[in-house]
């Protein structure tokens, strides 16, 4: 590496812009890479694994960090902070870098940020990490099971202990081993512009590794990739970076049944952004079917947009529409509406690894009562015999099985069954006609939906 201190110091920036700030790690790492592009793909991938190792193991990293640190980790200064758990994460995670070079290149950036009169702190737990690197004393399961399972799987105890309320002991440690795996990407091909064997023949040519979708045909995971924008392909639009759980949303609503020649289905699309499921439907679907793409920002839309263009759609209208307030013009109007709501997205840890230290208790709750304001909403948008489509990337019973029971009892809705539409290896997670995926247990993220049809007066 040309220059480790510089890469280093990139990364200790983004760290502490994501503690600042209090913003996800890849949104602050995809903003400085892309203000970097000069870098080698060898420094993107050094600074990228710093930065969101760093990030995914924090719970394990300030459990260790107090154990040889007078200063508690939450009493220190944010850059002391993030710059020790850097210097850990390489000590206990990274073979490639010496333990020797982790605790002196963090000093000299100490020194090098102003912090001269803190290095000898900074050293000195970093040493004391060493000396006792390989007999740490982590918690055990005797130690009880939470704290045990905190530590060992690097997520607030918090969540741990919600994690044994919802599933049993053997499915929380699948769900939790599942959040620290390292995953490529997983893309929908658009079989308007390419097919399935020309995509894959030219990705392998650029040396991408490709395997076959698990579960729908239109899918293909990825790995090996250095920056999404420049994957073959990618530009010209022929294919949507998109998990395979989400896809299942197309074959379940098995809509295309209720088109009738000379008529156009009517689809409604509440949460857009970015145009994952909106798309695939209005590609599907093609000329039999009018997508209307909505979302509550136009920065969202706009997002919307620059896919659907990409991607060669003329199906779609994006609108901007918060799916809280009703639309009295759109009452009844949708054959179908689809409500990918806002959720805790404890589904995609292993996307999004800092999910676990963003959510709270309370939001929960809150994000619970939202999503019941948005059905109320959306089954007004249904025609009478139309299909409402509930899904989240959440594993919470009270965002999903909840909210389903609620809707039941509340709405004119009946549930309908998505065990049929589902790959036979997936029929083990549907219960009362729900789809539950659960990470570890299947090869997608987690992911929740359930179907319903409005019931005619």
């Amino acid at each position: 590496m040309a220059d480790t201190e510089n890469t280093r110091l990139l990364a200790l920036e983004v760290l502490v812009e994501v503690e600042k700030k209090n913003i996800f790690a890849k949104d602050a790492l995809h903003k400085t890479l892309y203000q970097k592009q000069f870098l080698s793909k060898q420094d993107r991938a050094f600074i990228t694994r710093l930065v969101e190792g760093t990030t995914e193991y924090q719970t394990r990293l300030d459990y260790v960090i107090n154990l040889y640190s007078k200063t508690k980790v939450n009493k220190c200064k944010p850059f002391i902070r993030c710059l020790l758990r850097m210097g850990v994460y390489q000590m206990l995670y990274m073979e490639s870098v010496p333990n020797g070079v982790a605790c002196n290149e963090c000093v000299k950036l100490a020194k090098k940020k102003g912090f001269q009169n803190l290095a000898g702190f900074v050293n000195g737990v970093l040493r004391s990490v060493e000396r006792n690197i390989d007999r740490i004393p982590y918690p055990t399961q005797e130690d009880g099971m939470i704290p045990y399972l905190s530590v060992r799987y690097s997520i607030p105890q918090w969540l741990v202990e919600h994690f044994l309320q919802w599933y049993d002991e053997a499915q929380v440690k699948q769900i939790l081993e599942a959040s620290l795996q390292t995953t490529g990407i997983t893309i929908r091909i658009n079989e308007n512009k390419t097919t399935k064997q020309e995509l894959t023949a030219k990705l392998t040519e650029h040396e991408i590794e490709v395997i076959e979708g698990y579960y729908s045909e239109d899918a293909l995971h990825l790995s090996k990739i250095n920056y999404v924008n420049r994957i073959p392909g990618f530009k010209q639009g022929e294919f949507f970076i998109q998990d395979e759980s989400s896809m299942l949303l197309y074959p379940i609503a098995d809509i295309e049944k209720a088109w009738k020649p000379g008529e156009k289905l009517q689809i409604l699309d509440l949460c857009a952004a970015p145009g994952g499921k909106c798309t695939h439907f209005a590609q599907k679907l093609g000329g039999k079917a009018i997508v209307e793409a909505r979302d509550v920002s136009e920065r969202k839309t706009a997002l919307i947009k620059e896919n659907r263009e990409r991607l060669g759609l003329t199906n779609i209208e994006e609108t901007i529409w918060d799916a809280l307030i009703l639309d009295e013009s759109r009452k009844e109007w949708a054959d179908l509406v689809i409500a990918d709501l806002p959720c805790s997205g404890l589904g995609i840890l292993s996307h999004k690894n800092d999910i676990k230290y963003h959510i709270s208790e309370q939001q929960l709750l809150e994000l619970s009562n939202l999503q019941k304001t948005i059905l109320t909403n959306a089954v007004s948008y249904v025609k009478p015999g139309g299909v409402l489509l509930f899904s989240t990337c959440t594993i919470n019973p009270a965002e999903n099985r909840d909210n389903v029971e609620w809707a039941l009892s509340h709405l004119p809705l009946e549930a309908e069954s998505v065990k049929e539409f589902v790959p036979e290896s997936l029929e083990q997670f549907v219960e009362d006609n729900m789809l539950q995926l659960l990470p570890g247990s299947c090869q997608c993220d987690g992911f929740f939906i359930a179907k319903f049809r409005k019931k005619v007066e």
